[in-house]
């Protein structure tokens, strides 16, 4: 069973072995402008941590199986879309998901768990992620439309309410 505690400092290595390995799988899929060499960075995810939005997701032997960011309140790249949002409800995004390639039930685990303290999630992912685009719609997350993010580049942005 996998379970979500807050990261700490100390996992900041294992994060960029899994970050690194994302991007591979990314690039090996059709999907290598995504993240390119450095996204997510290292600065971006140390912030994360300071303000309590980053997460890890642990396996049994309490291994580190994958990572995201929940952050709850407005997003910033999400206040502009081509587009429009099912509702201007308060929403918890999830940002920055990736898997250590190890075990399954990642992405469910961080869905379940943002799940728990908002009823309205919002994520967005590149047109190219075919794997995330497929956990995307299995969830039950409806298209909204298109977003740009810090690097001027586009992204299909999702709501679901539950």
């Amino acid at each position: 069973m996998l379970k979500v505690r807050r990261t700490r400092q100390e996992d900041l290595y294992g994060l960029k072995e899994i970050f690194s390995y994302a991007r591979k799988q990314m690039a090996l899929n059709g999907n290598p402008d995504q993240w390119k060499d450095s996204r997510p960075s290292m600065e971006l995810v140390k912030k994360d941590i300071e303000n309590g939005n980053s997460y890890v997701i642990e396996n049994e032997k309490g291994e580190i199986a994958g990572t995201f960011a929940y952050i709850p309140g407005i997003e910033p790249t999400y206040l502009k879309i081509d587009g429009q949002w099912l509702d201007d409800a308060p929403y918890g995004t999830i940002h920055r998901i990736a898997s250590a390639g190890k075990e399954k039930g990642v992405f469910d685990t961080a869905i379940g768990f943002a799940e728990s303290f908002q009823r309205d999630i919002r994520i967005d992912t590149h047109k190219d992620n075919a794997a995330m685009l497929h956990l995307i719609g299995k969830h039950g997350f409806i298209y909204c439309g298109i977003i740009i993010v810090d690097d001027g580049s586009e992204r299909l942005a999702f709501q679901k309410k539950i």
